[in-house]
């Protein structure tokens, strides 16, 4: 994705160069939910950022393309990540924003109108999720009946609290754990995350940081799991909750730090799940979304596997897996041998 943005974050004219930013950031916020945005979509976003459309427009063009192309509609849930990232895009642009539950909740509103059901509607019922980063176990949520009580507490004490004469050091940490506390309350069914990064994006500047930078968009998905490391403990497996993750995550985006940001580093067992990296390709899982792991570990087990076949394991549609393959390849982390026809995919970690 550094590629397809590098020419307009590297803009001297303001203008192109926020609105490139916002994009980058809108598209890579995709992958905390394991989305890919499609072609058209890039196109879109190029003639938003030239001045060719507005954020409007934009919007009109994504939805007309999925109306009258019904082909494009799929299992695979691109349509979602190019309406969102649209919107998400547009609200990073904007200005306008009041710390507040509801600008919050409006937030989660605007971003999945259309698309859930309970877009903007607190969760009345309990939830678990099963996380990579956790070997299958589940952060604590918070219960349905609390959420609301919970999450106005959250704001009041964040609005009460004063940054006056902390550290730089203590501004982060402090902010690593607000951030962590909302994320856990998981207010909203699906898409907690994504509203969460656009509602803190947001605050922090209204707090004096810039954050015009691309580590929200490059790094998606280690933020995501920052916060699950920062929400759980098991005391069995002397695993204790913890925002060092965060922090690291934080001084990268608000000091310009150049912190490593390894998923690998947060996964709470010694031996991962996902492959592990050799010493020639050490970074290999680092921009791995939750789909590239789970057909990385498939055609390690058999790499004769079909995209008809790795699509049935996995739930998604051939579209998507040709799109997984294509960036599992472009990472050098596989190789098709022996051509297309009586070929196999060779994979390159362990």
């Amino acid at each position: 994705m550094n590629d397809i943005f590098e020419e307009y974050l590297r803009e001297k004219e303001p203008q192109k160069k926020e609105k490139g930013y916002a994009w980058h950031t809108a598209i890579g916020l995709q992958a905390v939910d394991g989305l890919n945005t499609s072609e058209y979509l890039i196109e879109t976003a190029k003639k938003n950022i030239d001045g060719d459309i507005t954020f409007e427009e934009a919007n009109n063009l994504i939805h007309s393309y999925y109306k009258e192309n019904i082909a494009h509609t799929s299992t695979d849930r691109t349509e979602e990540a190019d309406k969102v990232s649209v919107r998400i895009a547009q609200l990073i642009s904007e200005k306008s924003f009041v710390f507040s539950p509801a600008q919050y909740i409006s937030i989660h509103s605007q971003l999945f109108k259309g698309i859930y059901k309970h877009a903007g509607k607190i969760r009345d019922y309990n939830i678990t999720k099963n996380e990579w980063v956790l070997d299958g176990d589940t952060v604590m949520y918070g219960g349905a009946l609390d959420l609301r009580a919970t999450l106005d507490y959250d704001f009041l004490v964040e609005k009460e609290f004063s940054y006056k004469n902390l550290s730089m050091d203590e501004i982060i940490k402090h902010l690593a754990v607000f951030v962590s506390h909302l994320w856990q309350i998981h207010i909203f069914s699906e898409g907690n995350t994504r509203a969460t990064a656009v509602f803190f994006i947001k605050y922090l500047r209204t707090l004096g940081f810039d954050v015009t930078n691309d580590i929200f968009a490059e790094n998606a998905w280690y933020f995501r799991n920052a916060l699950v490391r920062a929400n759980y403990t098991n005391l069995k497996k002397g695993v204790h909750e913890t925002t060092e993750y965060l922090e690291l995550f934080l001084r990268n985006l608000l000091l310009g730090e150049n912190n490593p940001l390894k998923n690998r580093d947060m996964h709470i067992s010694g031996s991962l799940s996902s492959p592990k990296c050799n010493e020639q390709n050490e970074n290999c899982t680092l921009d791995c979304t939750l789909d590239e792991i789970a057909v990385l570990n498939l055609l390690k087990a058999d790499g004769k596997l079909t995209q008809k076949e790795i699509a049935e394991s996995i739930k998604k549609s051939e579209r998507t897996v040709k799109t997984i393959t294509a960036s599992l390849e472009k990472k050098g982390l596989i190789e098709r041998m022996n051509g297309k026809r009586f070929g196999y995919w060779k994979v390159n970690v362990g």
